[in-house]
């Protein structure tokens, strides 16, 4: 009787949806983060767990994935997309304002961490050059870790962020660094690296500029067709020619998948793209995670254990202290300072990619790269305990203002939840103060919160994109919540999820212009406010009062006007019928 041979695509195939659709889950239902739940299931199935026993059970060849590098590339995609997913999760004017901690702070970090680092292995008894490879590579962090778990709209995420987007455009002038100092090299490495920054300047150049005429239309097109599988073709076609625009030139393809996501982001149409790739990104991150796991051999951590547990050791020490002071001189809270430096402690995929860049140019031996390699491996592993130990350091060091401060009559009242303390939240909370209206106001920025509470504000830290901080506060009793933030792409995803939990909940939106309130009012905003508008219509009070006009008719006239203007921009957004609100809370 024949049998029909099962390919090693199929196994590896049944392995990684095994682990998506029963491990991952099971995880979670024990509330341990994922993250570890792949590299575990990397490191049973991998060569140096299930794997060794296949010569004596064939069965399990169906099981385990032998060839690690046949996984590489849905690795390296994953991480493509997750650059991909952070770009549209920023904008252009917020990537602008980090400027100053991407090519400062990020900079400062793997500079120092890198030169002290090759100065500890350089003392060890490796020779220069390959202290300095070991040294830049283990300075790097883990992209694809740190930023799900921290976020970008909190202190400790902004400084990660800043960080790993240097750290991503440091890759290739390091790559071509270790190739230049490897024995055998030419002088063709310096002319080479000048080659590739000119030619990848005008790329992205060239894509930005085309990007931002060309998109629009692309998905405008897909969107007319209101066929999903069309526009998640139309998504990575973008994301995956844009990376290879970069690569082709010699900048790492995770380069063009960010700048992607932030020529998306510029467009109504992020919040589709960005709903539709994320399953795609995550099942390819966790591709990657099973690689970490199935590079760590149990056998060879046992026999060099201590040597191993005091590289581990070492080297997310002096990370994370060298990170939490770097952060603490350019003004950072003591809080943030420590819960970013211990996140950021542990070494990167990055790593190992740079570890076998100085491997080929023959700087570090197979075996000193190997040991490096277990110890990175491990380092990813426990980035989720990392970053709980952060938190708890963090509060400890300086606890931040919460909700639990008020006794629980006061927080079980309804309140008006405003989202954002800066200088039109205050205004906001000054107003609904003078009317006897109960509110409380929520931040990420524990500076804003900190002064605001000096200065008589009821006023609690958190991120309001988490819907545990949102619970905190009452939502679900909540007459209104008034969104005040500037950043015109994180208003509208606030809005869309808000309106999608809470179908009846009154939700006032700060908005730029007519154009941006129209967006949230398709996003499911109860009333948006444009800035520019506003500010018409006070001078235009201010000059009729000022030319004689009573001001009775001019009141009058004001709210006509804005009425009026309202009424057009939610003809604009394509309103059909406005949300109901919430009125029975408000009344009583």
């Amino acid at each position: 009787m024949h049998h029909a041979e099962i390919s090693p695509m199929m196994s590896n195939a049944l392995v990684i949806l095994g682990a998506t659709g029963i491990v991952i889950p099971l995880f979670a239902r024990f509330r341990v983060t994922p993250i570890i739940g792949f590299i575990l299931v990397g490191l049973l199935v991998g060569p140096f767990g299930l794997g060794k026993l296949v010569d004596e059970m064939p069965w399990l060849s169906h099981v385990t994935i032998s060839d690690a590098e046949s996984l590489s590339l849905f690795a390296e995609f994953g991480i493509i997309l997750l650059l991909f997913t952070i770009g549209l999760e920023l904008s252009f004017n917020r990537l602008w304002q980090l400027r100053k901690l991407v090519f400062g702070l990020g900079a400062l970090e793997i500079l120092v961490i890198g030169a002290l680092l090759a100065g500890a292995l350089y003392a060890l008894g490796q020779p220069w050059t390959g202290a300095l490879a070991l040294g830049l590579a283990l300075a790097f962090s883990s992209t694809a870790l740190v930023l799900p778990i921290s976020g970008t709209n909190t202190p400790v995420g902004r400084a990660s962020l800043s960080m790993l987007l240097f750290e991503d455009i440091m890759i290739v002038p390091i790559i071509f660094l270790l190739g230049a100092l490897a024995p055998n090299a030419t002088g063709d490495g310096w002319s080479g690296l000048l080659d590739t920054l000119w030619k990848g300047a005008l790329v992205v150049a060239v894509m930005m500029i085309a990007g931002r005429f060309l998109l629009p239309h692309l998905f405008a097109q897909a969107a007319r067709t209101k066929s999903p599988e069309l526009f998640l073709a139309a998504s990575m076609l973008v994301v995956i020619g844009a990376s290879l625009a970069t690569a082709l030139v010699g900048l790492s393809p995770i380069v063009g998948a960010l700048i992607a996501g932030l020529l998306i982001a510029e467009t109504e149409y992020h919040t589709e793209v960005e709903g539709i790739m994320n399953p795609f990104k995550g099942l390819a991150l966790g591709v990657f995670l099973i690689t970490v796991g199935m590079g760590i051999d149990i056998m060879m951590i046992w026999d060099n254990l201590w040597a191993i547990a005091a590289a581990v050791v070492g080297v997310l020490t002096l990370k994370a202290v060298v990170t939490g002071v770097l952060l603490r001189l350019m003004g950072a809270r003591k809080a943030t300072a420590i819960e970013t430096g211990i996140l950021m402690a542990s070494p990167s995929e990055t790593t190992l990619i740079v570890m076998a860049a100085a491997t080929s140019a023959m700087l570090v031996s197979l075996e000193t790269a190997q040991f490096w390699q277990i110890v990175t491996a491990i380092g990813l592993t426990i980035t989720p305990l990392l970053a709980s130990l952060g938190k708890s350091v963090a509060r400890r060091a300086e606890p931040a203002p919460t909700l639990d401060e008020l006794d629980e009559g006061e927080r079980d009242a309804p309140r008006v939840v405003i989202v954002g303390l800066g200088r039109v939240g205050r205004l906001v909370a000054q107003m609904l103060k003078r009317h006897d209206v109960a509110y409380v106001a929520i931040d990420s920025d524990p500076d804003l919160i900190e002064r605001a509470r000096r200065d008589g504000y009821y006023a609690v830290f958190g991120n309001a994109l988490r819907e545990d901080a949102l619970d905190s506060l009452g939502i679900d009793t909540a007459p209104a919540v008034i969104l005040t933030m500037d950043e015109h792409i994180l208003a509208q995803r606030m809005v869309r999820k808000l309106r999608n939990a809470h179908p009846e909940l009154p939700i006032i939106a700060r908005a730029r212009d007519s154009f941006h309130a129209a967006e949230l009012y398709r996003s499911g905003a109860s009333t948006a406010v444009p800035e520019t508008l506003e500010s018409s219509l006070q001078l235009s009070e201010a000059a009729l009062v000022d030319i004689g006009v009573p001001m009775g008719p001019v009141i009058a006239s004001i709210h006509e006007k804005r009425d009026e203007f309202r009424e057009r921009i939610q003809e604009d957004g394509a309103l059909e019928t406005k949300p109901k609100l919430r009125t029975s809370t408000a009344e009583n």
